[in-house]
């Protein structure tokens, strides 16, 4: 019997869930096998479509059949002669959206996927007892700890006067690689800031998943990436002052 969040684990893979709904799926998939196995084989996939997929570029006389097709369909829609879909679903319009689907469903971007990763991973931290592995506001505790336990070293401060209070670290996964995390608390706000190994695999800017905002920057061989409920312009705050510490 097919589960009926199962649609909602798709969506959470995308980023189309509010924080809510995406906190409320990662507990889904903590009892439900079925979405569990569901969400283990998507991202396997889009993984093997990503890494072993041979990509073959359309010649000039096919891309141009597609073109007229969708020109035809969408020339439809604005005339009223029925909505898109009903005009896409014959010839090579039909192999075009189904090409555009698989697309979607399979090839997320890099960025759309380090993105979905540091959104699962701080959503795994604020419901689980994973949110420090090392508990310490004394930058001299905490990174010594990322020395033997991160592959990074990722700079380590307390701004607690500028309102971002070192709490600890911990370590998570991003993208496959092995990220340092700092814990700030900000307010009533908790941010994670994620460091890795600047492999040029993600890029610099400001995001949105789940309600949920990411601000990246990379500083020599090092990527960050701060999320947190927090306001865009707050995180930019704690960017500019790890940037002066670093």
């Amino acid at each position: 019997m097919n589960c009926p969040r199962r649609m909602d684990v798709q969506a959470s893979l995308d980023g189309e869930l509010d924080a809510l709904s995406a906190a409320a799926i990662e507990r889904h998939l903590e009892s439900c096998e079925e979405c569990a196995g569901l969400r283990a084989d998507i991202e396997a996939i889009r993984r093997m479509m990503r890494e072993d997929a041979a990509y073959h570029r359309a010649d000039a006389a096919l891309r141009n059949r597609i073109g007229k097709a969708l020109d035809r369909a969408s020339g439809a829609r604005r005339l009223g002669m029925g909505p898109f879909w009903r005009g896409a679903a014959s010839g090579g319009a039909a192999v075009a959206l189904a090409a555009s689907l698989m697309l979607l469903l399979f090839l997320p971007s890099a960025q759309n996927e380090i993105a979905n990763d540091v959104v699962s991973a701080h959503l795994r931290s604020l419901m689980g007892a994973h949110l420090i592995d090392v508990a310490s506001s004394d930058h001299h505790t905490v990174k010594p700890w990322f020395a033997g336990h991160a592959d990074v070293a990722p700079p380590v401060a307390d701004y607690a006067a500028q309102g971002f209070k070192l709490v600890g670290g911990r370590v998570d996964y991003v993208h496959g690689e092995r990220a340092a995390v700092v814990v700030y608390r900000h307010g009533a706000h908790v941010v994670n800031l994620f460091v890795w190994k600047n492999d040029g695999a993600a890029a610099p800017g400001t995001r949105t998943r789940n309600g949920y905002h990411l601000l990246a920057w990379a500083e020599g061989d090092l990527f960050f990436c701060a999320v947190s409920d927090a306001a865009p312009d707050e995180l930019k705050v704690l960017q500019r002052l790890v940037e002066k510490a670093a």
